[in-house]
């Protein structure tokens, strides 16, 4: 029944007012994601963000492809405004994605991230598990924002 619906919100999902971008700084995990072309195949994924003297955020993806471990590097670049919850991710130029944070925990332990498109969306976390049950109510509010939910995958993790 989600999936029905998530057309219907012509307005993009809501950020949260504010991120600490030094707090936010670091490894996550990917716990889930609607699958993308540029992560088929991928398993152990993570994001890595640190803050560059420049202003902008440099952003390291990883994943492992069958046996080998990938890398990507971008760059990302916050939206005047938003309280720095929404940037700019550029990882070829001169081509830049939306890169929206719906959910934050107030520790950093987890977040959701995606596009206000509703067509991108991660769950990721500071440890490569996460509890059933918090794991269940934050896709139940996403859902609730206009996801479809049922597109998400479940991100495989070696060495838990």
């Amino acid at each position: 029944m989600t999936s029905l619906f998530t057309g219907c919100h012509s307005q993009p999902p809501e950020t949260v007012e504010f991120v600490d971008l030094e707090k936010y700084s670091g490894l996550w995990y990917e716990i889930a994601a609607f699958p993308t072309r540029f992560e088929k195949g991928c398993s152990n994924t993570t994001a890595e963000y640190q803050l560059s003297p420049k202003g902008y955020v440099i952003v390291i993806n990883r994943c492992t492809r069958e046996t080998r471990r990938t890398e990507i590097k971008g760059k990302a670049f916050i939206v005047p405004n938003s309280g720095n919850a929404r940037l700019k991710v550029q990882f070829f130029w001169p081509f830049r994605g939306d890169y929206w944070i719906f959910e934050l925990a107030d520790d950093y332990s987890w977040t959701v991230v995606g596009s206000p498109k509703r067509n991108y969306l991660w769950i990721l976390a500071r440890s490569p598990e996460m509890d059933e049950q918090l794991y269940n109510n934050i896709a139940s509010r996403i859902a609730g924002k206009g996801f479809d939910i049922e597109r998400l995958e479940r991100t495989f993790h070696a060495n838990k």
